[in-house]
């Protein structure tokens, strides 16, 4: 039997959250900056592979690996339609996207940590 690595797991993915955060607040609070190019972190699915996990889809509904972006994404703009006053690259409705997306893994993150810490203590309880 495999030790079981979800409290490790979590923890990597808290701290890839975090710095993801930090990353898109960024770019928010360049939004004004001539020239700023948005930037975003490479994907958790790159912090499983280092720890030789994969994550399995076992419903047509769990989302896809091509899904999921890969490494770090500079945003475009395209025929100067997204482009603001300043020039740069930043498109404000996806940063705030992005953060409520972090924000929704942070709470499953957490959720799962704690259910299966509650899990844990069950079993040693009996």
């Amino acid at each position: 039997m495999q030790p079981i690595q979800l409290f490790e797991l979590a923890s990597k993915q808290a701290h890839w959250l975090t710095v993801r955060q930090t990353v898109v607040a960024g770019n928010i609070a360049n939004a004004n900056t001539a020239s700023y190019a948005a930037r975003d972190v490479a994907p958790f699915e790159a912090v499983l592979e280092q720890t030789n996990m994969r994550m399995a889809a076992t419903h047509s509904r769990h989302y896809a690996e091509d899904a999921i972006r890969s490494s770090v994404n500079e945003v475009g703009v395209e025929d100067g339609i997204d482009i603001l006053p300043s020039g740069n690259t930043v498109d404000l409705p996806d940063e705030l996207a992005k953060t409520s997306e972090i924000k929704q893994q942070y709470q499953m993150n957490a959720g799962l940590v704690k259910s299966f810490h509650r899990m844990m203590l069950m079993t040693v309880r009996r």
